[in-house]
């Protein structure tokens, strides 16, 4: 066999269906793969997907005859000078071949035109798939499960690239995600790869990181072990024996997976990206979901939105797996501050606030120190959100009959004598409950008769049924604009009560019979 060469007329387009025929008809035309090969290092996108479909199907029927070198794959060189025979010698060389062929086919993974990444994610698929049949590694056992690791860390090696984003093409390769056996491979080759490329280069490039979480979040678990039946690589019979069929090892690479891609320093933007999935798409398929309580404690320092975030995570770890995390609720009263009211993630903080505060069991001391720190910050919070935070402490109210002394204590309170500490940290230590809450009394003065009408409530027994928040999270101030021109006024608007009694007062006066006309 000859070394690797270019096509034999420079500048002349080959016929690839010919020379597919020739390869595949005579082992003595094998060279003409070089001619193949070459049209790969094409500039033309066109001239690209031809020869990436050729190759796909010369090696893949070169796969199905078994036509390729199985086992260890020596040298090359040693090969050519060795003592095997010609047909020995005929498949080591054209497995060389179709390791070139997949190692090309791996970098036009990142091709410029996306075309030619899908043909080339679509042909090395099937390479995946004929591999696992026709495996081209000697099996150790008879029964073995095998699978075609190496071409597959090819592809996952491809998708999480460093230098291009592939999140259009990591959608396509979603449709391959449907099997099992090709989910439970990602996971490792997924685990494996963050591990190698982070190892390279410790300050990973933010393009890989959104490369990874868009590949591992669309990675979903099954909900029942029955459910692990679906096999890309088709096998005449399964086995119990092997890892793959079974759920409880799916969860395990999942949660290693997840825990290598996690124990890793992040970028800011990606915090927010895992946490809004952590708490449905990721900690219920762990095998051991506490062992997300250190990356979901350390996001909680962070700040802002992500540490509500963090919150909902440690929420269902102690909701649902028993952890003790006593600075929870101080975490979540120490989020409550002005500019609570006016960035972007408003509603799904009282969205996740609601839910937190929901149980009766929490003492009344906590759910005062919040309705007393939300009322506190009501002052100056805009009409859109007072309509959404008064009935949120009114719910509280309902929920904690214990704290309705806050509306209802006799002595009541002067302003400058509230033992509130609007400062203290700890809801525990702030005097909430010795307190009173005449804030919302003053916002029944508020200059938007919704405001006043809700802040109002308090003067009344406050039903048992909540009121729902949910229509209230969204609310802005042009929705409530537009409500307000809606409104219709009333049909006559009496503009004066006192009727004219005549120029001087006198009923018989002339002049009050002509205002009486009019």
């Amino acid at each position: 066999m000859e070394p690797e060469r270019g096509p034999a007329a420079a500048g002349a387009r080959p016929d690839l269906g010919g020379l597919l025929r020739a390869v595949l008809a005579s082992r003595g035309r094998a060279n003409s793969v070089f001619d193949i090969l070459a049209v790969l290092q094409s500039e033309d996108p066109e001239e690209i997907q031809e020869a990436v479909r050729t190759c796909g199907r010369l090696f893949g029927a070169l796969l199905e005859r078994r036509e390729l070198f199985v086992g260890q794959l020596p040298p090359e060189d040693t090969v050519r000078a060795g003592t095997q025979g010609a047909v020995c010698k005929y498949k080591v060389w054209m497995r060389h071949r179709y390791h070139s062929c997949c190692n090309r086919l791996q970098e036009l993974l990142a091709h410029p035109a996306f075309q030619v990444k899908e043909q080339a994610l679509r042909v090395l698929m099937t390479f995946v798939q004929l591999e696992g049949a026709q495996p081209l590694e000697k099996a150790q056992w008879e029964g073995h499960y095998l699978f075609p690791h190496s071409l597959f860390r090819v592809v996952v090696g491809g998708l999480l690239s460093s230098e291009e984003d592939q999140s259009l093409l990591i959608s396509q390769f979603c449709q391959y995600l449907e099997h099992d056996d090709i989910r439970y491979h990602t996971m490792q080759a997924a685990a494996a790869t963050t591990a190698k490329v982070t190892t390279q280069q410790p300050e990973a490039s933010l393009t890989f990181w959104n490369n990874a979480f868009t590949l591992l979040s669309a990675v979903s678990l099954p909900s029942q072990d029955g459910e692990v039946t679906s096999f890309y690589v088709k096998h005449t019979e399964l086995s119990n024996k092997w890892k793959v069929t079974h759920l409880k090892e799916h969860r395990k690479a999942f949660q290693a997976m997840w825990l290598c891609f996690l124990k890793h320093k992040l970028p800011l933007s990606l915090y927010k990206k895992v946490l809004l999935v952590m708490h449905d798409s990721i900690l219920p398929h762990l095998a051991q979901p506490t062992l997300m309580i250190d990356f979901l404690t350390s996001a909680c320092d962070v700040g802002g939105a992500i540490s509500l975030l963090a919150l909902n995570g440690l929420f269902i770890l102690i909701h649902k797996h028993n952890l003790e995390y006593p600075d929870f609720y101080r975490k979540l009263y120490g989020l409550l501050d002005p500019s609570i009211f006016h960035v972007k993630y408003r509603a799904r903080f009282f969205h996740l606030a609601d839910l937190f505060l929901s149980s009766s069991h929490l003492p009344a001391y906590l759910v005062a120190a919040f309705a007393k720190r939300l009322a506190h910050l009501a002052l100056t919070a805009p009409p859109e959100a007072l309509l959404m935070v008064l009935p949120f402490i009114c719910n509280l109210l309902r929920r904690h009959p214990a704290c309705r002394v806050l509306v209802h204590r006799p002595q009541g309170l002067e302003l400058d004598a509230d033992p509130y500490d609007p400062m203290e940290e700890d809801p525990a230590k702030s005097q909430a409950l010795e307190s009173c809450l005449w804030e919302l009394q003053t916002l029944q003065q508020h200059y938007h008769p919704e405001v006043s009408k809700a802040a109002s409530v308090i003067n009344q027994v406050l039903s048992v049924p909540e009121v729902s928040i949910a229509p209230l999270l969204e609310l802005t101030a042009y929705e409530i604009f537009e409500r307000d021109l809606k409104k219709k006024g009333p049909e006559s608007v009496p503009l004066e009560f006192i009727p004219a009694q005549g120029l001087l007062g006198r009923q018989d006066d002339l002049c009050a019979q002509l205002f009486t006309l009019s």
